[in-house]
């Protein structure tokens, strides 16, 4: 990864990567080798990293946070009543924690999360899970629109309008969080490179 971000000479790396429960660590070691490996050959290059729950394994989440990434990205994906059918295996209360944990790690690394809008969640529980998503201290939020990928996946049980996603990037402003990104087009590392960083974060 680290010859391609060269090689493109890119200057914003977003890293990710399919669940590694194979690894003992979950691939806590091999998101911090990256991460070291892309600054060691493209030094200016701003690295961040999109990463699993770990199975609430702090101690891969703390030597990710080591590496420092520029960003910490987990993406909570959808609201709580939907996790089950969304998210199986998944936890919503673990995904509030990591980010919570995230943040108490390196204060001053921005942290980030997703929710995926259109799989049958209401107004009120977006609402609610943002403002959970706030008081863990999240600096970064994006809002998509859900697109079912295959017919194997869940169907998509609604079509959000532009002007709600308009209402919930200025209700998570009010929220607290530093920066949101909300539309039928955002993913996870929607405009990643153009965006600015909020001018009171150091990294």
């Amino acid at each position: 990864m680290a010859e391609a971000a060269q090689l493109m000479g890119l200057r914003y790396a977003v890293v990710t990567s399919v669940n590694r429960d194979d690894q003992p660590d979950g691939g806590a070691a091999i998101f911090a080798r990256t991460i070291a490996e892309i600054r060691g050959r493209v030094p200016g290059c701003k690295v961040e990293v999109l990463i699993p729950d770990f199975r609430g394994d702090w101690h891969a989440l703390e030597t990710v946070v080591r590496a420092r990434p520029d960003v910490l990205n987990h993406n909570t994906e959808t609201v709580p009543r939907l996790y089950r059918a969304v998210r199986k295996g998944a936890i919503y209360e673990r995904s509030l924690e990591l980010l919570r944990r995230a943040k108490y790690l390196a204060p001053e690394m921005p942290t980030k999360t997703g929710l995926m809008l259109g799989l049958g969640e209401t107004r009120e529980e977006v609402l609610a899970a943002m403002q959970d998503l706030a008081a863990q201290g999240t600096d970064i939020l994006t809002l998509g629109q859900y697109l079912q990928p295959t017919r194997e996946h869940l169907p998509i049980v609604r079509f959000v309008h532009p002007d709600e996603f308009a209402e919930y990037k200025k209700l998570g402003e009010q929220m607290g969080f530093a920066h949101v990104e909300s539309g039928p087009l955002v993913r996870s590392s929607y405009h990643a490179l153009s965006r600015k960083p909020p001018p009171t974060f150091s990294a």
